[in-house]
């Protein structure tokens, strides 16, 4: 799964440079664990980390440009 997150977070520095690395990682752990967890609460069965890399992947092509404009609530 590091793999996976490593491949991620380049993406999205590649498509977002106003992230440092440790930003790019944080929003692509983000989106993982939130998608597996929505995933799973729905009911669905666990299709594997390959299936929710594609997803992320996704995401981060859509979204990624404007991922710096969301403010992160801290907890």
């Amino acid at each position: 799964m590091k793999t996976y997150f490593e491949k991620l977070k380049l993406e999205l520095l590649v498509i977002n440079p106003n992230f440092t690395e440790e930003e790019a990682l944080w929003w692509v752990e983000m989106l993982w664990t939130d998608f597996e967890a929505s995933y799973a609460k729905a009911g669905y069965p666990y299709r594997g980390s390959e299936y929710t890399y594609d997803y992320v992947s996704k995401q981060v092509k859509q979204h990624g440009a404007s991922l710096h404009l969301v403010e992160r609530k801290e907890r």
